[in-house]
C-alpha cells in the first residue's frame, strides 16, 4: 500500500504553514495599532518641546518592531534578510538625534506601515480563519475525488499524478505572501536611503575628525606653552645672568650655565614627548609590531600581545600604523588608570582589505565614553579613516574594544 500523503494532506500542510504566518500577525496587528497611537502621542508631545527627548527612543522602537517583522516576511519568503540602515540615534546632541528621526526615509516608512499593518494584519488573519471551514469543506470532496481518479489514471497509464493544491485551501498561501510581500516592500530601504545614511556617517565623522584635529591642535600648543617654551625662556634668562656675572664672578656664571644645561636637556625631552604626540619616532623605526611591544612592556598591567600577518609584509600606510598606535596606547593607558585589571590583550590581525585591532582587560569594566576616559577620542580617530568601533564595558566586566581600518592591502 503506498504510503504517500494525499492531495488533501498536502493542501492543509501547506494551508497550515502560510496560516501560521498570517495568525502571528494578528496580535502583531493589535501592536501595531496601539504603537499607531503611540507614534502619534509621541509627534504630539514633540510639538510642544517637552517631548522632543522620547522622540528618538520612540523611533529606536519603531525600529525594532519593524526589523522583527521585516525579517519574518524574508523568512516565509525565503529570501535573504539585509538589515536596514539608519540615521545614528545614540550620541551626539539633542537636536541632531531630533533631526535624524525627521529626516530618516526609514522612518517615515515604518511610520506608514503601522496603520496598515493594524488594518490589513487583522482583514488578513480573519479571512484566513473564515477560509478553513470552507476550505476543508470543499476541497475535502474535490480532493479526494481527484485522489481516486488521479490513481486510477496512475494505474492505467503509469503517468506521474498531477500536483493537486485545491480550490479553496490554496488562497492561504496567497494571502500569507501577499501579507509578506506589502510589509517587505513597505519596509525595505530604497538604494536612496543607504546613500542618506553614508552622508549622515560621513558629516558626522567630518565633524568629529575636525575637533579632534582642533583639540589636538590645542593640546600641542598648551604642551609647547607650558614646557619647552617656558623651559627655553627659563634658559634664555640663565644665559643672561651669566653674561652679567662673567666677568666679575666666573664661578657664578660657570654655575648659570651648567643650570642652563641642564634646562637644555629638559627642554629637549619635552620636546621629544610633544613630537611623540605628534607621531612617535618608533613607529618609523620599528613599525607597528615593535612599536605595540614597546607599549605592552612598558604597561603597568601584564599585556599578552598576539600579531598575525602584520610582521611579514609590506608596511601598512602610516595613517594607519599611527592610528593603530594611538587607539592601542590610549585603551592601556585607560587599563592601568582606571580598569583595575590583573591582565589585558591586544590582538592585530591582517584582513584583507583592513587591519582589525582588539583589545581587552579583565578588569571591573564600566568605561563611559562620557567621562572623558579617551574612548570618544578613540571613536574619533578611527572614524576620520571610515573605521569602524565597537566599545563593550558592562559593569562587573571585562572591557572589550574592537576596531576595524580599511588600509586597502
Amino acid at each position: 500500500m503506498s504510503t504517500a500523503p494525499t492531495p488533501l494532506t498536502v493542501a492543509v500542510r501547506r494551508s497550515w504553514h502560510a496560516s501560521r504566518y498570517v495568525f502571528i500577525g494578528i496580535p502583531i496587528a493589535l501592536f501595531a495599532y496601539v504603537a499607531t497611537f503611540l507614534v502619534l502621542a509621541a509627534l504630539l508631545f514633540a510639538v510642544v518641546v517637552v517631548g522632543l527627548p522620547a522622540l528618538p527612543e520612540a523611533a529606536k522602537a519603531l525600529h525594532r518592531f519593524a526589523e522583527s517583522e521585516r525579517r519574518r516576511a524574508a523568512a516565509y519568503l525565503g529570501v535573504p534578510f539585509r538589515p536596514t540602515p539608519y540615521l545614528p540615534l545614540d550620541g551626539g546632541e539633542l537636536a541632531e538625534r531630533v533631526r535624524h528621526v525627521l529626516t530618516d526615509p526609514a522612518v517615515r516608512r515604518e511610520a506608514v506601515w503601522l496603520p496598515f499593518q493594524a488594518l490589513a494584519g487583522n482583514v488578513i488573519g480573519y479571512l484566513v480563519m473564515l477560509l478553513w471551514p470552507f476550505g476543508l469543506l470543499v476541497d475535502g470532496i474535490v480532493l479526494s475525488a481527484a485522489h481516486l481518479l488521479d490513481r486510477r489514471s496512475s494505474d492505467e497509464y503509469g503517468t506521474p499524478p498531477p500536483e493537486r493544491r485545491g480550490l479553496v485551501l490554496r488562497w492561504h498561501s496567497v494571502l500569507a505572501e501577499l501579507s509578506a510581500s506589502w510589509t517587505r516592500s513597505l519596509l525595505d530601504a530604497p538604494p536612496s536611503s543607504q546613500l542618506i545614511v553614508r552622508v549622515a556617517e560621513l558629516t558626522h565623522s567630518r565633524a568629529g575628525a575636525v575637533e579632534a584635529h582642533g583639540a589636538e591642535l590645542r593640546r600641542i600648543e598648551r604642551d609647547l606653552h607650558d614646557g619647552a617654551q617656558a623651559r627655553i625662556v627659563a634658559l634664555s634668562m640663565r644665559i643672561g645672568l651669566a653674561k652679567q656675572v662673567l666677568d666679575r664672578d666666573p664661578a657664578a656664571a660657570r654655575q648659570r650655565l651648567d643650570e642652563a644645561q641642564d634646562g637644555v636637556d629638559a627642554a629637549l625631552a619635552e620636546l621629544r614627548h610633544v613630537v611623540r604626540g605628534i607621531h612617535p619616532p618608533i613607529l618609523t623605526d620599528r613599525g607597528l609590531t615593535g612599536a605595540v611591544r614597546a607599549l605592552a612592556a612598558d604597561s603597568a598591567v601584564p599585556v599578552t600581545v598576539e600579531l598575525d600577518g602584520v610582521e611579514d609584509g609590506l608596511r601598512l600606510p602610516a595613517a594607519i600604523e599611527a592610528a593603530a598606535y594611538f587607539v592601542i596606547a590610549e585603551a592601556l593607558t585607560n587599563i592601568n588608570k582606571h580598569s583595575g585589571a590583573t591582565a589585558a590583550d591586544v590582538r592585530i590581525d591582517r584582513a584583507p582589505g583592513a587591519l582589525l585591532v582588539a583589545i581587552g582587560d579583565d578588569g571591573h569594566g564600566g568605561a563611559d565614553e562620557r567621562g572623558g576616559s579617551g574612548l570618544v577620542g578613540i571613536r574619533r580617530r578611527i572614524a576620520a579613516l571610515d573605521g569602524t568601533t565597537r566599545i563593550s564595558s558592562p559593569s562587573g566586566g571585562p572591557t572589550d574594544i574592537e576596531v576595524e581600518l580599511p588600509c586597502g592591502l
